[in-house]
């Protein structure tokens, strides 16, 4: 088996007159848990949807294990499972009977499906809830039905498009701990994901915005493209002070952050300054670390800026 599981190379699709993706380029190695960060319209599901074969009007090479994803379909689509966005279970189905309809879907023998299928309700906590329909469970269940659907026929790789999206913090907890269990089988993973949290857990991320790769690296390297000092102040009136700083020219970039608010600055002593006329009242400034967010904030609004 190849060392890379995906090779992108050049990749540029549009939808009229709108540029989906953008010559990108990226590789995923085999046994990687890779994570597409990047907002809505970012361009992350075109990327996965020309990976699993469901494009094929896009310019520039995209390879999985070497088979070509425009003229080897057939071969792809026997070693990769994707979980869309939206997910389409029965919901008059129980789980059980959604398993069996998936696994006779992809041709998996009786056997083989009987087995598959009491080690993926075991795996992923499900046993319990076999004869429930799936209408009837929680958005958590709900997901972890569909990654069961999803790995019946056994995959190599595991695209996962956003699959945590409106899940309850517990479930997607569980849920990642599920990845990470794959990942130790062998299994590469591809999965996308607003959440920055959930791309700290990635071996490694790429940031995508207007449909081009900003940044490829571990989560912890990626801290160190951050090129400015970063400061955190904390206020009773956190949004007044928001609003004051906003017009203040020696502030160079202000985010919300949950309580407090990140500012970058060439003057430090000239924005202190500004707030005491101003009379802004301040629990604490600290100069702190940045985190992935306070990077990817950063590289949008450079790329914003650069038209």
């Amino acid at each position: 088996m190849t060392d890379e599981a995906i090779a992108i190379t050049g990749i540029r699709k549009r939808y009229g007159d709108i540029i989906a993706v953008d010559d990108l380029s990226l590789a995923v190695k085999t046994g990687e848990l890779f994570g597409l960060i990047g907002p809505d319209g970012a361009g992350k599901t075109t990327i996965m949807q020309i990976i699993c074969g469901l494009l094929s009007s896009y310019d520039g090479d995209c390879r999985v294990f070497g088979y070509d994803c425009r003229r080897e379909l057939r071969k792809i689509r026997e070693i990769i499972g994707y979980m869309p966005q939206r997910f389409s279970l029965y919901p008059d189905l129980t789980v059980s009977e959604n398993l069996r309809f998936f696994a006779d879907l992809f041709r998996v023998s009786p056997d083989d499906r009987l087995k598959r299928t009491e080690r993926l309700l075991a795996f992923n906590r499900l046993a319990a809830f076999k004869k429930r329909r799936a209408g009837d469970l929680s958005g958590g269940m709900k997901q972890k039905l569909a990654l069961s659907c999803t790995l019946i026929h056994t995959p190599g790789l595991l695209i996962l498009d956003e699959p945590t999206t409106g899940v309850d913090p517990v479930s997607r907890r569980e849920f990642w701990e599920i990845l990470y269990e794959l990942r130790s089988e062998g299994v590469t993973i591809l999965v996308s994901t607003p959440y920055m949290d959930e791309a700290q857990r990635c071996d490694r991320i790429a940031f995508v915005h207007r449909g081009k790769v900003m940044a490829i690296d571990r989560p912890e390297q990626i801290i160190t493209h951050f090129d400015k000092t970063l400061y955190a102040l904390t206020s009773h009136d956190l949004y007044n002070a928001f609003l004051s700083m906003q017009g203040m020219g020696a502030v160079e970039s202000l985010q919300l952050f949950g309580d407090r608010l990140h500012f970058t600055t060439p003057s430090f002593d000239h924005v202190k300054q500004e707030l005491d006329q101003r009379g802004v009242a301040y629990t604490e400034i600290l100069e702190i670390e940045p985190t992935i967010e306070d990077v990817f904030i950063q590289m949008m609004q450079r790329s914003l800026s650069s038209g």
